[in-house]
């Protein structure tokens, strides 16, 4: 693999908590902390493109006695069955459950299940975490 040296400037502040930062993340050198910066931006670059092919998962923390909330989530996730890969669920305690979607598809198309799915009442929380189908 050739690789091009490339020069970076920071103000002394900067580098030291970036130093601060890649020792604490075990990196080796700079260069690598740098390369997967750069890495992780052009994916979430490409990622927003909304047809574009993702995967990644979308973790959920709902209500389980909120009305119809089980139903609901359910309803959506069927009629996104070809969206989801799996799903792991979680009973967190006697009230709250944490579900766990691992999602593939079309971005628009994973990002309204997951807009549908954040939407329910009962719903707490939800995140959506996505990177490219193919890196």
């Amino acid at each position: 693999m050739t690789v091009e040296r490339v020069g970076v400037s920071f103000e002394p502040e900067l580098l030291d908590r970036f130093d601060a930062l890649i020792k604490a993340k075990g990196y080796t050198n700079r260069s690598e902390a740098i390369r997967d910066l750069v890495r992780r931006s052009l994916i979430e670059s490409e990622v927003e493109d909304e047809k574009g092919d993702v995967i990644g998962t979308l973790t959920i923390i709902y209500d389980h006695d909120a009305p119809n909330v089980t139903n609901r989530l359910l309803h959506i996730q069927h009629h996104h069955h070809s969206d989801i890969s799996s799903t792991t669920h979680i009973h967190v305690d006697e009230q709250t459950c944490l579900e766990v979607l691992v999602v593939r598809g079309r971005g628009d198309d994973i990002r309204e299940l997951a807009d549908n799915i954040k939407a329910i009442k009962g719903v707490k929380h939800g995140e959506l975490v996505l990177t490219k189908a193919t890196l």
